[in-house]
């Protein structure tokens, strides 16, 4: 009888074969593989060495060397940086692959963009391509393990020949990117002047991280107004379209090696489900990976507050644009440091299921927890390659599906009308309900199944199918720079070759188009619609859980940018934008022939660069106190007018033509009172290790081309200053009450346990420490802003002519300069004393409300009377009755329910507050925008708030 052959006989000869083949594919690769210069060659000491960091420079000399010598490395230049290094990414795959990049790269596009596909065409493509990923570090350059622990990660990719490596190489391409170079030369050059390795810390560096940003160089991925965000999103978003996207940080959470996710909820109600899937099985296998090397440590969702509501950062971005992306932050520092003992932390849950010893820790050994999640984020990418190709085109057909038919987007506004059309058929809900099966556990938690269609799908309801941004809107310009925002991120936009008609109403031609049938959708809708965060407390009753970043943000809102929606299918005489970027469509300078002066709208953002350069050029400029109307179209108030004159002229020519700032010539000066402008001198306050609102502040008048210089606590104690100064400008986060500093410092001394941590610096964590540890070239820069010191110089600059203008948090100046204002959010104890509302009854994170605003103040020239500001717990203010300093409040809240983007619990206390401010003190002026009016330089709507307060004190009234 013949007998079959055993299975496990055959399972292990199969086993031999093709371990064998394996292994010999292995030699072949490992044959052929080029041999690689050691880093300690080149720089001295091994990448993970206590006590050692590389700069950028010889990051960028390791790259380069390695380039020249690996045939599974191409390098590029994907641009410069703010200070003008160049910005380098490294593609790393098979010699095969990288022989066929434009290819690989195109499959990409095209499952990602999902256009002229189908199921089964996509299935071909996603057989054949090759899975992306992008991996970044340095972004937060402080944080120092990542941007070296990226190199350690690239020389292993050129090195490594075993078998798993030869699959990632075949089946992955690598985008190996630095995310902030500057930053990276900056804090290594700043921890690596002590030659004495004990002396050697992070601690105390003097300047922020990014050359104006620090921290917020990752808050800056929707706007991409930064050099290094628009050189990524261009990569990320129109050229290479990688399906998983990973950005490295730090620190780990207390106790913890490791975060990793899945995140917390909640989730942006715009992405695909299939995206919050991906980042939870993604994380989900680098986690499996450290855990069965026996790295423990490694904690997720409640072992930290990051979550994927918000649109901006590096990681976040990408889900809008249905890319996996992950976040890691990580303990270690060339410094050792220790895993302090978390005696919580110690006893596994699923959220941290194998605790690590507390110790003390070594730079090596988070490089070696670097290279093991890394090695997971590859082999997942290997192993996954066709779902990830597939899904990104899946996510991106589903976009296209869902903008091109009736949709809803199901938001918490949404279930508590569901719950208000219950309670009027008598029935209650019960929304804490959390699906307990026992008998009867369910009760309260269901309604009337037609409750969905006549509510959750109500037609008014539905979502867009497009948005048109006409181009006959008041600011234009403007409008063209929001489009910008979009192209940067890769959003297809259309333009109206002529004049068309939608839902009845006429648009010119010029008009921009954006429709939501497009793979880019989630972020079409995040920048157009209004943002509804749930309510998110620790407990019932209890405090308010803080978002990750800000709640709400909806750039067209912060940019005062004017949108229609439409609900129905719709087309015109549109073509494709091609070329991005575009600047805005030249204007004209129209009138009569022979003009005694020309008249400028105040409605224009960009009218402050017009004004700019007729005052450096010695032209007369003057803000009209009656509004102008000119062929029924108004000016806005403040009307601008600019005499005649050979100076003025090609002034005015030049900025219709490149900025589109149009200007109309009129046979005679208006009558009438005005304010002429002169030139101005600013002082923009900073503080040592340098403050980010300042950075922002100190862009934004750089590329609107005010003359500004930096002031520090020094300068501003020592008086006399207006000498030198017209204008003095505290931005948010310089000026607090009582002693600014004081407790920086001793936050700061703190941290100097953990000398290596390098958490300072970067941003919005500036102290001044003690001036023998600080170089001689910084020494200037040291100080602090107090109550006793600062104030009483201050108070003599008004005194005598200048202005001061206190933007955000340090708004609350006005109380310190002797201002009748007080703070509108308090309520009385019960000795009758008047204290801060607490968290559980008030509470607005950043997000966008509505205000009334009198637009006949100079301060508000140009601004609509009814408008949105951004508002982050901000300060609000009431007048102070019977006080002879004459103040006057121009931006007021007037609605109990003033929330339009974002979260607040308690806005009706906003009631009848004041969030701007304007007062005269002797001969000049103190402004407080206590809104946020120049946040991240994305609210373009209150830019004009904050560029005629630099103005205001200084003009002087004619008729």
């Amino acid at each position: 009888m013949k007998r079959s052959c055993c299975p496990s006989l055959v399972r292990r000869v199969l086993v031999s074969v093709f371990g064998a083949a394996a292994l010999a594919c292995a030699s072949l690769h490992a044959a052929d593989a080029p041999k690689i210069t050691p880093p300690k060659t080149i720089l001295g000491f091994n990448i993970g060495d206590d006590y050692k960091m590389m700069n950028y420079t010889q990051i960028s000399a390791l790259w380069q060397k390695w380039a020249t010598e690996s045939n599974r490395m191409k390098l590029v230049n994907i641009g410069l940086t703010a200070e003008g290094r160049p910005q380098y990414m490294a593609i790393i795959s098979s010699p095969a692959n990288l022989a066929k990049l434009d290819h690989y790269r195109d499959i990409a596009k095209k499952l990602a963009m999902a256009e002229g596909l189908n199921d089964e065409s996509a299935r071909k493509l996603a057989t054949e391509g090759k899975a992306v990923v992008w991996i970044d570090g340095g972004m937060h350059a402080s944080e120092s393990q990542h941007s070296q622990a990226l190199s350690d990660f690239v020389h292993h990719m050129l090195t490594k020949t075993d078998v798993e490596m030869m699959r990632f190489l075949d089946d992955v391409i690598l985008l190996a990117v630095n995310a902030n170079p500057d930053g990276v030369e900056v804090v290594a050059n700043w921890y690596m002047r002590e030659e004495d390795d004990k002396a050697k810390t992070f601690v105390g560096l003097p300047r922020m991280y990014h050359k104006y940003i620090g921290h917020d160089n990752n808050r800056d991925f929707f706007m991409s107004s930064m050099p290094e965000t628009t050189n990524i999103n261009r990569v990320l978003y129109r050229e290479w379209y990688p399906q998983i996207m990973v950005n490295h940080h730090q620190t780990g959470p207390e106790g913890q090696v490791v975060f990793i996710p899945p995140f917390r909820d909640p989730f942006n109600y715009n992405l695909d489900p299939m995206v919050v899937i991906g980042i939870e099985r993604l994380g989900s296998a680098m986690h499996e990976r450290l855990i069965s090397e026996g790295k423990g440590g490694s904690s997720m969702r409640s072992g930290a507050n990051y979550s994927t509501w918000w649109n901006g950062g590096g990681r976040t971005t990408p889900y809008f644009h249905n890319q996996i992306g992950i976040l890691t932050e990580i303990i270690g520092a060339p410094t050792p440091t220790p895993l302090e003992f978390a005696p919580a932390k110690q006893l596994p849950k699923s959220d941290w299921p194998l605790p690590a010893k507390p110790q003390m820790w070594h730079y090596r050994q988070s490089m070696e927890y670097s290279l093991t999640m890394n090695r997971a984020i590859m082999d997942y990418a290997s192993r996954n390659r066709e779902n990830l190709l597939f899904n990104i085109y899946r996510m991106g057909a589903n976009s296209i599906q869902r903008g091109s038919a009736d949709n809803w987007t199901t938001t918490p506004k949404r279930i508590q009308a569901v719950v208000e059309a219950a309670a009027k058929l008598g029935e209650k809900v019960d929304l804490s309900v959390r699906g307990d099966m026992s008998p009867g556990g369910l009760s309260g938690s269901t309604v009337p199944m037609d409750l969905y269609e006549k509510v959750l799908q109500d037609p008014a309801n539905r979502d867009p199918r497009g948005f048109i941004v006409p181009a006959n809107q008041a600011d234009f310009p403007t409008a063209v720079k929001f489009i910008h925002a979009l192209q940067k991120n890769g959003v297809a936009i259309h333009k109206a070759t002529a004049e068309f008609t939608v839902a009845g109403k006429k648009y010119p031609a010029g008009s921009y188009i954006v429709k939501t049938a497009q793979a880019y959708r989630p972020f079409v809708m995040d920048m157009f619609e209004p943002q509804d965060h749930p309510s998110d407390f620790a407990y019932p009753g209890g405090p308010p859980i803080p978002p990750y970043d800000t709640a709400g943000w909806t750039l067209l809102n912060q940019m005062g940018v004017t949108a229609d929606r439409v609900y129905e299918s719709f087309d015109g005489p549109f073509v494709k934008v091609e070329t991005v970027l575009e600047p805005a469509p030249a204007a004209k300078i129209t009138g009569v022939a022979k003009p005694a002066g020309y008249l400028i709208s105040h409605k224009l953002n960009d009218s402050a660069i017009v004004t700019n350069r007729l005052l450096k050029a010695g032209a007369e400029v003057y803000w009209l106190k009656e509004e102008q109307t000119v062929d029924g179209v108004a000016l806005g108030t403040g009307t601008i007018w600019v005499p005649a004159s050979a100076t003025a002229l090609p002034i005015l020519e030049k900025a219709a033509k490149d900025l589109g700032v149009g200007a109309i010539g009129v046979a005679t000066k208006p009558v009438g009172e005005s304010l002429k402008l002169k030139p101005i001198r600013i002082g923009l306050v900073d503080l040592y290790g340098g403050v980010m609102p300042s950075g922002w502040v100190r862009w934004l008048l750089e590329q609107y081309e005010f003359n500004f210089e930096m002031v520090y606590p020094q300068v501003l104690d020592a008086g006399d200053l207006k000498k030198s100064f017209d204008v003095i400008v505290f931005p948010s986060q310089t000026f607090a009450q009582g002693s600014r500093g004081g407790d920086m410092n001793r936050i700061m001394a703190r941290l100097n346990k953990y000398v290596g941590m390098g958490m300072a610096g970067g941003g919005g964590g500036s102290y001044s420490p003690p001036a023998d540890r600080v170089p001689e070239e910084f020494r200037s820069m040291l100080g602090t802003i107090s109550q006793a010191k600062t104030v009483p110089p201050l108070k003599t600059f008004v005194e005598q002519g200048g202005t001061i203008v206190g933007l955000g948090s340090s708004a609350v100046m006005g109380d310190a300069m002797g201002l009748p204002v007080k703070n509108q959010l308090v309520e009385k104890n019960d000795n009758g004393e008047e204290v801060a509302l607490p968290r559980t009854k008030y509470y607005i994170p950043g997000g966008i409300l509505r205000a009334a605003i009198d637009n006949t103040n100079p301060v508000a020239y140009g601004m609509p009377k009814d408008g949105m500001i951004f508002f982050d717990n901000s300060p609000v203010f009431s007048l102070v009755p019977g006080s002879s300093v004459k103040t006057n409040a121009f931006v007021t809240f007037t609605e109990d329910k003033p929330l339009y983007s974002g979260w607040a619990v308690g806005e009706q206390y906003l009631k009848g507050g004041s969030v701007a401010t304007e007062a005269s003190l002797g001969n000049g002026k103190i402004v407080l925008l206590g809104l946020e009016a120049t946040f991240r330089a994305t609210t373009h709507g209150t830019f004009k708030l904050f560029f005629n307060s630099l103005y205001y004190g200084s003009a002087t009234s004619t008729k």
